[in-house]
């Protein structure tokens, strides 16, 4: 049997479970629909991995409560910006990149001022490890794992989809 096939057999037997979570987790039975569609489009992205000897429910469970969740999050902190959106927007075609560095600056200052500080010298102006930690007056390994908390720390406040659209080079 093909491994798309496997799949739509999953989905077909399971779908209906699966959409129950979504819709408890989401605010609408539509936005239920996109995260269901967005976790089967993750999952079976994955589905050879997935399939190897172990039941692949649970780890779509979870990528449906994470999108969800991300979802939440990102619709909420546009939520914000746009009631403090400047009268002067700029046009559609540029607005997603202007939202994208809007949640990227709210995140960055809700981290420590060592970690913002990491995170700029390091992905911002693309400096190496040991030149961070030269302008900053610490260790090679003090930068490495204030660079670790940070990002770690911004995956949990704007979700690790929006950091790697917004810093694509960081790695998972």
């Amino acid at each position: 049997m093909s491994s798309h096939q496997e799949f739509t057999e999953f989905v077909a037997a399971r779908g209906t479970s699966l959409f129950r979570i979504a819709h408890l987790t989401c605010r609408s039975r539509d936005e239920a629909e996109d995260v269901l569609q967005s976790a089967l489009e993750k999952a079976y992205r994955n589905w050879g991995r997935l399939r190897e000897g172990s039941d692949p429910e649970p780890y779509v469970r979870r990528i449906i409560v994470n999108t969800a969740i991300s979802r939440a999050r990102r619709q909420a902190i546009l939520q914000i910006l746009s009631t403090h959106a400047p009268p002067d927007t700029p046009a559609p075609d540029t607005l997603a990149g202007v939202e994208l560095r809007q949640i990227l600056m709210i995140g960055l200052r809700a981290l420590t001022p060592r970690q913002r500080a990491v995170l700029v010298l390091r992905f911002f102006e693309d400096l190496t490890e040991a030149q961070a930690a030269g302008i900053l007056g610490c260790s090679v390994g003090t930068v490495k794992s204030q660079t670790s908390k940070a990002l770690a720390r911004l995956r949990a406040l704007i979700g690790a989809d929006l950091l790697e659209e917004a810093l694509p080079h960081v790695e998972p």
